[in-house]
């Protein structure tokens, strides 16, 4: 079977559970991505370290 350039299908998306994660994810303002969480933590340890910036 041949790929088509630009045309990609995900059963994840289709189903709605990428977009039920997202919506999740925005209320409760945790990241289900491993960089989003990384980026997240990060931040967090960074703003108890130095403050927060005014």
């Amino acid at each position: 079977m041949a790929k088509i350039p630009g045309l990609s299908f995900s059963l994840k998306r289709a189903i709605g559970i990428s977009g039920f994660k997202n919506k999740v994810a925005r209320k409760v303002g945790i990241p289900t991505t491993k960089q989003g969480l990384e980026r997240k933590i990060g931040g967090t340890i960074l703003k108890t370290i130095f403050g927060k910036k005014k």
